[in-house]
């Protein structure tokens, strides 16, 4: 049909009939008219009368609530449902909507088209910050050889090794001076001005393990463990004999 208020009700009553056989469900006429009128163009007075004809000539039924019409198709042109289709029906309608309520409670959860296009934007540099990254890295002439690599593995578990001999020697000579000191460790620790990993919140990393910095420019309570367990080695003699005056040196700042 033409659009347009005079084609749509030529072919008005036709247009109805077979918009309430395929919805098979009653309306009234403002709900045709509101439903139908931007697709096929028809006015509201063109709906009313097709519907009253249509009701008229039998081919649709009319029932009146009050001061409204109800339109809906003859049922007796459809199909008798058995119990037992409409029980299959009536199943199959209850999982569509619970899926239904299921997609529209995802849809609630889901970032509104705005914040994808920002992410989106947000996620373009950052990539294109990564690839000129990867560019200049390509271009670079000064690459890590394997053999410079595992030789710099080699030394920093060479370095661990030493960091955890040193500080067992720090600990077992503090801990030769405290059995003899009437006072705490802690006391003993501010008075001679002792500083642990532990008070830097650093632990001994693994000796195997992959570099995690610059570790050993970091943590001063480190070097102050090496200079201390320096003094307590047995050998050679010289740094028994600078470990006995480290310890005396110590008990001396105690007492004094």
């Amino acid at each position: 049909c033409p659009r347009g208020r005079g084609g749509g009700e030529a072919g008005a009553p036709g247009i109805l009939l077979r918009y309430l056989q395929e919805q098979n469900r009653p309306y009234s006429a403002q709900d045709v008219f509101r439903n139908l009128q931007r697709e096929h163009g028809l006015g509201k007075a063109a709906v009313v009368k097709a519907l009253e004809q249509l009701a008229q000539q039998g081919r649709i039924r009319e029932k009146t609530y009050g001061k409204q019409k109800i339109y809906f198709a003859d049922q007796d042109q459809f199909d008798t449902v058995s119990d037992a289709d409409f029980h299959r029906l009536h199943a199959k309608i209850v999982a569509l909507t619970a899926k239904v309520q299921s997609l529209q409670q995802s849809c609630r959860h889901m970032e509104i088209t705005p914040e994808m296009q920002r992410e989106i934007q947000e996620l373009r540099k950052e990539c294109a910050c990564y690839t000129e990254r990867l560019k200049n890295i390509k271009a670079a002439t000064n690459h890590v050889t394997p053999e410079e690599k595992e030789k710099v593995y080699s030394e920093r578990q060479k370095y661990c090794k030493e960091w955890r001999k040193h500080k067992r020697m720090a600990t077992e000579l503090c801990d030769a001076i405290l059995e003899g000191y009437p006072k705490s460790k802690k006391q003993f620790f501010e008075e001679v001005g002792i500083e642990t990993d532990e008070d830097y919140k650093v632990m001994l990393p693994d000796p195997g393990g992959v570099p995690g910095g610059d570790w050993g420019l970091k943590y001063p309570g480190l070097a102050a463990l090496f200079r201390l367990a320096s003094c307590s080695c047995s050998s050679p003699p010289s740094s028994s004999i600078v470990g006995r005056k480290v310890q005396a040196r110590i008990l001396g700042r105690i007492q004094g």
